[in-house]
C-alpha cells in the first residue's frame, strides 16, 4: 500500500507537470491526491499506526481492545487532523491576504501605480512597474500580487510582443519579492509554520539573492524593449457610481492593509498563535475601515455595482485548494515513511546542499516550484543542530531554488501559469526569450547567498 501511495504522488506530480497540456487544474490534481490518499492510508491503517506509532496508539488504546474502529479513530484524530491543521492555517493566511488585495483594488488603492509610471520610455516604466511588483509581493500573496500588476499592464500596453515581455518581467519580480519573506510566498508561510525559520533571519538571508535574481534578468529584458513604447492611457476603473475614495482616504487603507501585516511577525513572536489569525486582525480592521469610508455607498445599496476583480477571486480560490490538497497529500506520504528513506538516499548519494538546492530548483521549473518546495520540507525534520536546525542552511536553499528556479519555465509557478493565461504566451516563446536570463539571475543570486553564508558563519 506504500507503493500505492508513492506511485500516486509521482503520478500527481507528472499532472501537475503536464496541465498546460492536458488542462487539468492543478488544485483538481492535488484535491485527488489528497482524498485518494488517504483512503488508501485508513483502509490499510493498521499496518502503517503499528509501524509508525505504536506507543501513540498504546497509549490511545488504554484499556480497550484495538480494533478496526479504534485505528480508524486514532488516525482521524492523532494523525489527519494534524495536517488539515497546518494546511488550514496555510490557506487561512492566503485567504486573509487575497482579501485584503481585493479590498484594497477595488477601492482604487493601487491606482498610485498607474501615476507613478505614465511614462512613454520602456525602461523607466519596466522598472517602476517590476519594482512596485516587487514590493508589493514581499508583502502580500506573490499570486495575486502578480494578477493586479498584469491587469494594470495590460490595460496601458498596447502591444501584444511588449507585452509579454513586460508580462515576463513582472512574473519574475512577483516570484523574488514574495521568496524573501515568509509572508510573500506559500514556501514560506509553511517554513515559518513549521518554525524552521524565524521571519528576521530569514529576510536578512535572502534578500541580497532576490534582489539579484530579480534585477540582473530584468535588466537583460529590458534591452529587448523598442526605444519607445506604445502605450494608451486610459480612465480609473469604473466602479459602480464613478465615486472614489480620496487620495487620503486610500492612502490610509493602504498603510492598514499592508502596514498591518508587517506587524503580523511580531504577533506571531509575542502571542505565539498562528500567523493567520494576526492576518484576520489585519482584515479585519481595514473591513471597517472599508465600511466607513464608503458608508454612503452602502445606505443606497450602490455597492452591489462596485467593480470586483473576478480574477483574482477565481485564481485565489484555485490556489487555496492546491496549497490544500498538496499540503494534505504531501502529509499521508509522510505517514508511510517513505520521506525518510528519500532523505537518507538524498544525503548519501549528493552529500550537498547546493546540490540538491540546484537539482530542487530545476525540477520546479518542471513541476511546481510549491509541490516541490513542500515535498523538500517535508523529507526532514527541524533539528537542534546543523544545516536542518531552526534558520539553517537547508531551509534558505529551498526556499530561494524552488521560487526562482521555479520560473525557469513558464509552467513552474502558479505566477507563471497566470501570465501564460492572460497574455496567451506559449511555452517555448517564454523558454526561447526569457528562461536563459532567469537562469543567470538564479545562479547569481545563488552565489551571493553562498558568499553570505561564508561571510556569516
Amino acid at each position: 500500500m506504500t507503493l500505492i501511495i508513492v506511485l500516486l504522488l509521482l503520478l500527481s506530480y507528472l499532472l501537475i507537470a503536464t496541465t498546460h497540456l492536458t488542462g487539468v487544474n492543478k488544485a483538481a490534481i492535488s484535491i485527488f491526491l489528497a482524498a485518494i490518499g488517504w483512503v488508501v492510508y485508513i483502509i490499510w491503517g493498521t499496518d502503517f499506526v503499528m509501524d509508525m506509532h505504536p506507543g501513540a496508539y498504546a497509549e490511545f488504546l488504554g484499556e480497550e481492545t484495538a480494533s478496526s474502529d479504534a485505528v480508524k479513530n486514532f488516525i482521524y484524530d492523532s494523525i489527519f487532523l494534524k495536517y488539515v491543521g497546518k494546511a488550514a492555517a496555510i490557506v487561512m493566511y492566503l485567504l486573509a491576504t487575497m482579501s485584503i488585495i481585493e479590498i484594497l483594488n477595488t477601492n482604487g488603492c493601487f491606482d498610485f501605480i498607474n501615476e507613478w509610471i505614465r511614462t512613454r520610455n520602456p525602461n523607466r516604466l519596466l522598472w517602476t512597474i517590476t519594482l512596485a511588483t516587487f514590493i508589493l509581493s514581499a508583502n502580500l500573496d506573490n499570486l495575486t500580487t502578480t494578477i493586479v500588476m498584469l491587469v494594470i499592464m495590460h490595460s496601458i500596453v498596447k502591444s501584444r510582443p511588449q507585452r509579454m515581455l513586460i508580462g515576463s518581467a513582472i512574473v519574475l519580480a512577483a516570484v523574488c519579492g514574495g521568496c524573501f519573506t515568509v509572508i510573500g510566498d506559500p514556501t514560506g508561510l509553511l517554513l515559518w509554520a513549521n518554525e524552521a525559520v524565524t521571519a528576521t533571519e530569514f529576510s536578512a538571508y535572502l534578500a541580497l539573492p532576490a534582489i539579484v535574481a530579480w534585477v540582473v534578468p530584468t535588466y537583460l529584458i529590458s534591452r529587448r524593449l523598442p526605444s519607445r513604447i506604445d502605450i494608451e492611457w486610459g480612465f480609473a476603473p469604473f466602479r459602480g457610481d464613478d465615486t472614489r475614495l480620496n487620495r487620503w482616504q486610500r492612502m490610509l487603507m493602504l498603510v492598514v492593509g499592508i502596514g498591518g501585516l508587517w506587524f503580523v511577525p511580531t504577533f506571531l513572536s509575542i502571542t505565539r498563535l498562528p500567523a493567520f489569525l494576526g492576518a484576520l486582525v489585519v482584515l479585519a480592521l481595514l473591513w471597517v475601515v472599508n465600511e466607513a469610508f464608503n458608508r454612503k455607498l452602502m445606505n443606497t445599496d450602490q455597492t452591489s455595482q462596485r467593480r470586483i476583480p473576478r480574477v483574482i477571486q477565481y485564481e485565489a480560490i484555485q490556489q487555496m485548494l492546491f496549497v490544500m490538497g498538496i499540503m494534505l497529500g504531501l502529509g499521508v506520504v509522510t505517514e508511510t515513511g517513505v520521506f525518510t528513506d528519500v532523505a537518507d538516499w538524498v544525503d548519501e548519494t549528493f552529500g550537498n546542499l547546493w546540490i540538491v538546492g540546484v537539482l530542487a530548483g530545476i525540477i520546479s521549473s518542471l513541476v511546481d516550484s510549491f509541490t516541490i518546495a513542500a515535498s523538500g520540507i517535508s523529507m526532514y525534520d527541524v533539528w537542534n543542530a546543523g544545516d536542518y536546525a531552526q534558520n539553517g542552511l537547508y531551509w534558505k536553499i529551498i526556499a530561494y531554488c524552488t521560487a526562482v528556479g521555479g520560473c525557469l519555465l513558464s509552467v513552474g509557478s502558479v505566477c507563471g501559469l497566470a501570465l501564460m493565461k492572460m497574455e496567451h504566451i506559449h511555452f517555448g516563446w517564454y523558454f526561447k526569450n526569457i528562461s536563459f536570463k532567469v537562469l543567470l539571475g538564479w545562479l547569481l543570486g545563488l552565489a551571493v547567498l553562498g558568499a553570505e553564508v561564508l561571510c556569516f558563519v
